[in-house]
């Protein structure tokens, strides 16, 4: 017979209470038809507490409405309708549950522990029957869960086998058929037990079950009255393994109402006591090191804790304070320097982000890679900064302040938590040109700027190339440009790219040498130098590049370079060049101050004749400047020369070599490894040494 030909159960509508009362009046017949129908596999304990949640979460949510069935029907089909609704769940549920997790599944709620009930250092179990009932708990461990269920409705619940088959089908058997056909294939193993059934043929009865009790099947009714012919040796052998089959499910041993108690496992309990115990205190642990600013994105982000509560210390940290440039500002303004900077960048409203910055600014934490120009300072900020930039550049979110003092970066990656960095440059005192571009970001040996809204055009220009015309660079709508091969932190010295921008009025060369400000390049007399950006400035440049890796990561606001002198090689080998290069800093001292050697050959780089720190030799205050160095003819001979400002009257050597000129000029015939102590006098008398 097929499921789909089936005459529906006769289950009217359900209310909460009708079947909440059928529970309760029939619990332990419930329970146990549960217990019988899980897979022994789980356990007796388990067994006895998941089929009590089973029961207890059978109750409908709300009104349940089932097919009205016209007609009467059997007296032995008729079923109280709160209590086959919550038999079918019960039946339902245990059946999920017997069903195995699959790996990529989520498991079913069914298939899991109950929480409630839920016992603690006990273990339930129903009484111990005798060999009867333990060998039907076998047979029943070898059946499917649908078998369980068919042979539990057919022997405890005495239904017929439509009904079975109805009832198995409500509950989502997907082959109630199957499931009977387990069921007769255990009466029968039970008929050959109970040695009931004469030996003969089976008489085929109908299992379909009906009124007038015909068939094997019909002797599960209240009467208990088999309907097969007498002479059905098969039929009766099969109802008499039934009756048997019934009194063992009905026995003490499948009672999960009537339950013995004995203890867990108590050394393993002890062992799990102080497992749990150590983990409960590493969880403690770990949850205060990960509420520790330096592990994590907190209130403050990667910021030490504070060490007091100042008002005016406190308004420096509010991000709603910042200074916020508007855009009209610069046009109108008498100055142009980072002041009339506006604010940039698509996070200039995340208060997070601006929060994390300022407090790392103000307490960066030991996590934080922090760095900063010789001379700056790195303490917080007096006041509320003006705040340039906010955004995401490269991966990571950057902020850039400015106190009138300091420019500081603040970078943290996007992804994660680790890697926060804080940058300081001085920049007090910056013009329109000293303030005309910042760096924004550093990655994979590129660079990229933010530049100041005058200016008007960038591009990158390679200074070893000076025949080259410069590269057109690109700018976004917030000023920030497209990346560009950085120099600050190449090991050699092929290509030396350096940022040109035009202002309003005229081109401008920028250097990076690893600092937030890039170093402005010029050309000429301490007097009056001008931007790096004639053919004659780039010629000279193009040769003396190299040596800027000298003044990097050093503080460095510009570098002039000056040819002051030429001299006339001796032997005919042409025209050598004299040039001092001094790099001023942003805090004033530490200037550096080079003097290099250029020989006739375009392609031969400047030679290091000399260098000093803190020498005002070269610059604005003492424009003067004397070098020598010992060089070798093309012909093989060695020479050491000298030169020195047009302030020099007369040069000499003394010591290995020895020597003397009347004027700036010097070239003496020397030794090859010859040293000699170089020195003049200044047209006023003044004695003057030379750099070393």
């Amino acid at each position: 017979m097929s499921t789909q030909d089936l005459v529906p159960s006769p289950v009217g509508p359900v209310d909460v209470e009708q079947a909440e009362a059928a529970l309760v009046e029939r619990y332990p017949r419930l329970v146990r038809i549960a217990y019988l129908v899980l897979p022994p596999s789980l356990g007796r304990n388990r067994r006895v507490l998941t089929a009590h949640a089973l029961v207890q979460r059978s109750l409908p949510r709300r009104r349940v409405t089932g097919p009205a069935v016209p007609g009467p029907r059997p007296a032995e089909d008729a079923v109280d309708p709160g209590y086959a609704y919550v038999r079918g769940e019960v039946l339902r549920q245990a059946l999920v549950a017997g069903l195995p997790l699959r790996r990529l599944a989520l498991p079913r709620r069914a298939q899991l522990p109950p929480l409630l009930p839920h016992v603690w250092g006990l273990r339930l179990f129903p009484r111990v029957g005798g060999a009867d009932e333990l060998a039907l708990d076998q047979r029943l461990s070898r059946l499917s869960g649908p078998g369980r269920a068919a042979y539990v409705l057919r022997g405890l619940e005495r239904q017929g086998d439509a009904e079975v088959l109805r009832v198995l089908a409500a509950a989502g058997v997907a082959d109630p058929g199957a499931a009977l056909a387990e069921a007769d294939a255990l009466d029968d193993r039970e008929d050959g037990t109970a040695g009931a059934a004469p030996e003969g043929p089976d008489d085929g009865g109908d299992r379909s079950g009906g009124p007038a009790g015909d068939g094997a099947g019909s002797g599960d009714g209240p009467a208990g009255t088999g309907g097969g012919e007498p002479g059905s040796g098969s039929g009766a052998g099969r109802a008499a393994g039934r009756r048997s089959g019934v009194a063992l499910l009905e026995s003490d041993e499948f009672d999960p109402c009537a339950l013995q108690a004995r203890p867990t496992d108590l050394l393993r309990r002890r062992q799990h006591a102080r497992a749990g115990v150590v983990a409960v205190a590493a969880l403690l642990v770990c949850g205060a090191l990960l509420g520790l600013p330096g592990d994590g994105w907190g209130r403050n982000g990667a910021g030490a804790p504070s060490y007091a509560r100042n008002p005016a210390a406190e308004a420096a940290l509010d991000p709603a304070r910042l200074k916020r440039v508007d855009p009209a500002v610069w046009p109108g303004s008498t100055r142009q320097d980072f002041s009339v900077w506006p604010a940039r960048g698509a996070l200039v409203g995340d208060r997070a982000l601006l929060r994390r910055a300022l407090a790392v600014w103000a307490r960066p934490g030991a996590s934080v890679r922090s760095s900063a120009t010789p001379g700056t300072p790195v303490g917080p900020p007096m006041g509320p900064p003006q705040l340039l930039f906010a955004g995401v550049v490269d991966g990571a979110r950057v902020v850039l302040l400015h106190d009138g003092l300091r420019a500081v970066r603040y970078a943290e990656p996007v992804a994660g938590t680790a890697g926060a960095a804080l940058d300081f440059a001085r920049t007090d005192g910056a013009d329109g040109v000293g303030s005309a571009a910042l760096v924004l970001s550093r990655a994979a040996g590129n660079v990229r700027y933010l530049t100041a809204p005058w200016v008007a055009e960038t591009s990158a220009r390679n200074l070893l190339a000076p025949g080259e015309e410069a590269r057109p660079l690109g700018r976004d709508a917030g000023g920030v440009t497209e990346p560009m091969t950085s120099p600050a932190s190449a090991r050699d010295c092929t290509r030396w790219n350096t940022l040109q921008v035009r202002d309003g009025s005229g081109l401008r060369l920028l250097a990076d040498l690893g600092e937030l400000a890039p170093a402005r390049l010029l050309w000429g007399p301490p007097e009056a130098p001008a931007d790096a950006t004639g053919p004659e400035a780039r010629a000279a440049w193009a040769r003396t590049a190299c040596q800027l890796t000298a003044v990097r990561a050093h503080g460095v606001r510009s570098v002039n370079a000056w040819r002051f002198a030429r001299q006339p090689l001796p032997e005919g080998a042409g025209l050598g060049t004299w040039l001092c290069t001094r790099a001023e800093t942003w805090r004033g001292t530490g200037s550096r101050v080079l003097a290099q050697f250029l020989v006739p050959s375009p392609a031969v780089p400047a030679a290091l004749a000399a260098r000093s720190e803190g020498s005002p030799a070269c610059g604005v205050r003492d424009p003067r400047v004397l070098a020598g160095v010992l060089w070798q003819a093309p012909a093989g001979g060695w020479y050491v020369l000298a030169a020195g400002s047009p302030d020099f009257a007369a040069l000499e050597t003394s010591g290995g070599v020895k020597g003397r000129s009347d004027g700036p000029l010097l070239a003496v015939k020397a030794a090859a490894g010859a040293r000699a102590d170089l020195g003049g006098t200044l047209r006023d008398g003044t004695r003057a040494r030379a750099l070393r």
